[in-house]
């Protein structure tokens, strides 16, 4: 006899397996990021080495990395990776296809060290003294300049350097970054007390802007060698990503048939759950802000075959039971029993050497590695709970009796 709440709770559970899936795939596609592996733009590994003024530390890396975020963000780039590697080195992912590398290269690169010298050429005054920085047209002969505006203690110094000059033809040589680019006197009698000077002949007003800043930014603590520089393209992005979801669509086709022709009713069951794992590990990568990159769909695809395997041992437990000679509702209930110690055992090895790459590993080997640890979490979850959910409500509802149903 059909019973009819198993039923209904069947078609209830189904319906908003289908529910979740129309509402939240658009919400996944939207809110997904993709790394620049997959929609294009610059990476750049670079060599921090001492200077001067700096030795190479955890205070000094730590400084000249928040000084390069402050220059990212000059281009309105939106969550630029800049991550410490090893013990001097540095990686900048900038995951947009419109940024051109040799303009972020030199961007990052430049040490912007800003210095006013005195009559005898030493160093007066510094950029550590400026508050704001912005590109202007010279109210003198309207060309590009970048006004400056210092602090107090900026503005005292500068009052100083002015009235030793005032009137003698002296120039005060602005210098960035060992370059004299301005060179401008002062006329008798004219003290500037007001912290505010101009850098001319700086050549255009995005030359200016560029310089205004760098100068905003703050000067690198470190010199900073370039190792490697890869540059994608939005169109290779874009195939890989195409390319990717063609051969991870491809393969969870073979995957579903597979389970289908060998396990009948389980199978369609197995399909349902790897639906439901797939919401679940994006919408989770979405939930962590996650970057997606080409190994982590690597990882995913992976996860999948994983998240297959456990199913597969749970049919197989199942069949043996009933062979056996335990009815359907018993073998489902022995074979789910069974098939759990052994997914434990070899779903915890898996997530040992994913949780090693995540912590030791860089880069690509961590996104793999993150994927790889989420996919074996959701894949356990739903092959022991919702599949074991599913496969129960279908033989309770006493619609399917025969065990031909389930490849027996």
């Amino acid at each position: 006899m059909i019973r009819y709440k198993s039923v209904i709770a069947l078609v209830v559970l189904l319906a908003l397996v289908a529910a979740a899936g129309y509402f939240a795939i658009p919400i996944i596609r939207q809110e997904v990021k993709l790394g620049l592996d997959l929609q294009g733009g610059v990476y750049v590994l670079l060599e921090a080495k001492a200077t001067d003024r700096s030795e190479v530390n955890d205070e000094a890396i730590r400084g000249t990395i928040e000084v390069l975020r402050n220059r990212i963000d000059e281009l309105g780039v939106l969550e630029p990776v800049i991550q410490r590697e090893g013990e001097n080195r540095i990686r900048i992912e900038v995951a947009d296809a419109e940024q051109d590398p040799e303009s972020v290269l030199a961007l990052i690169g430049q040490t912007a060290l800003l210095e006013f010298l005195d009559p005898s050429g030493e160093t007066a005054l510094t950029g550590a003294n400026l508050t704001n920085a912005r590109a202007v047209y010279d109210s003198q002969d309207n060309r590009p300049a970048v006004s400056l505006e210092l602090d107090s203690e900026g503005a005292a110094i500068f009052a100083e350097l002015t009235r030793s000059v005032a009137g003698t033809g002296i120039p005060i040589p602005i210098v960035l970054d060992g370059q004299v680019i301005s060179s401008p006197t002062v006329r008798q009698g004219v003290v500037i007390t007001d912290g505010k000077a101009i850098i001319q002949n700086v050549g255009s007003i995005e030359d200016a802007a560029r310089i205004a800043g760098l100068l905003r930014s703050g000067a690198l603590p470190l010199e900073l060698e370039r190792l490697e520089i890869r540059a994608v393209g939005p169109e290779l992005g874009s195939q890989s990503l195409l390319r990717s979801l063609y051969a991870g669509g491809l393969g969870l086709l073979f995957v579903i048939a597979f389970m289908i022709v060998f396990y009948k009713v389980p199978g369609i069951v197995a399909s349902i759950s790897l639906t439901i794992y797939l919401l679940l590990v994006m919408a989770t990568l979405v939930g962590l802000n996650a970057v997606l990159t080409l190994p982590g769909i690597a990882g995913l695809i992976l996860t999948i075959g994983m998240a297959v395997d456990a199913n597969v041992i749970i049919f197989e437990r199942i069949k043996e039971e009933i062979r056996n000679g335990k009815t359907l509702r018993s073998g489902v209930e022995s074979g789910f029993k069974r098939a759990i110690t052994t997914i434990l055992d070899s779903n915890v090895t898996t997530l040992i050497v994913g949780f090693v790459l995540f912590a030791f590993g860089t880069g690509p080997v961590r996104g793999f590695a993150l994927t790889l640890v989420i996919g074996v979490l959701i894949s356990m979850i739903t092959a022991v709970f919702v599949t074991r959910l599913i496969v129960k409500l279908v033989v309770n509802t006493n619609i399917i009796k025969s065990t031909k149903f389930f490849g027996v």
